[in-house]
């Protein structure tokens, strides 16, 4: 079968060129975000920066050998309070978490380190309420059943639309195969079903952590190789054919 191509990306109209290339560089910059986020989140899970393995079972996994709450105090949550405050909640913990603690000496301490931020944003537990640090005192079994699949109904329905129009764009590329243009476009999907389905499997066995680090470095390095190709063939190699055509014009 003979491939047809109407058009290229370097032959776009301006308008049309703009609207690609505000779309790329809006979906870059959104990719570079969401790696700082996870280096912020994830990546302080187990007190260190920069992500690791650790992080990730200690993300989704859990430390099953402590709670939710020490596995905060020593990791994401570690700089934001004294070492004397965190020492004390963490040997509270320890000590099963007496409720005849909570109002006199654990309250007062959380609602002043912890409270600022827990009791005013929506997308974080309000453990200055008795019933929600309860549930941070329980063993960490890492993130709940009920939040996996909030994040990835989310993740696979708003990521996949992202990669969707980026493969698309990416169809009017030229200077590569069929086989490997299309290896490009269907290898974020891939690595993205592999990416949410390793945080289940890790949720169950520890071992599988490193697939969360395959998926997301493959979907990131695939969708950056069709954004910069893009936006390369819309806005560069147009300007580098008129050189090249009068360069060979003076040799004849």
């Amino acid at each position: 079968m003979v491939k047809i191509q109407r058009f290229t990306l370097g032959s776009l109209a301006l308008p049309t060129k703009m609207l690609f290339t505000g779309y790329l560089l809006a979906i870059g910059v959104g990719l570079l975000m969401a790696g700082a986020q996870i280096m912020l989140t994830h990546g302080m899970a187990d007190g260190k920066p920069g992500l690791s393995v650790d992080d990730i079972v200690y993300s989704y996994y859990g430390d099953r050998e402590g709670t939710k709450l020490q596995a905060k105090l020593f990791g994401s949550m570690k700089d934001n309070a004294p070492a004397e405050v965190k020492m004390t909640l963490i040997k509270w913990t320890e000590a099963g978490a007496p409720a005849d603690e909570w109002q006199g000496t654990i309250k007062p301490l959380v609602d002043q380190y912890c409270g600022p931020c827990h009791a005013n944003m929506p997308s974080l537990p309000n453990i200055t309420e008795k019933a929600v640090m309860d549930q941070m005192t329980k063993r960490n079994d890492g993130a709940s059943v009920a939040t996996l699949t909030r994040v990835s109904h989310i993740h696979l329905f708003g990521v996949a639309f992202i990669f969707f129009f980026v493969g698309w764009i990416f169809t009017y590329a030229t200077g590569f195969s069929p086989v490997t243009q299309a290896v490009l476009i269907a290898a974020p999907f891939g690595f993205l079903i592999v990416d949410v389905a390793s945080w289940w499997l890790t949720k169950m066995n520890p071992n599988f952590a490193w697939l969360v680090i395959i998926g997301g470095f493959g979907y990131s390095l695939a969708s950056t190789i069709m954004i910069f190709t893009s936006l390369y063939q819309m806005w560069i190699k147009p300007r580098q054919a008129p050189k090249s055509r009068r360069r060979v014009d003076k040799l004849l």
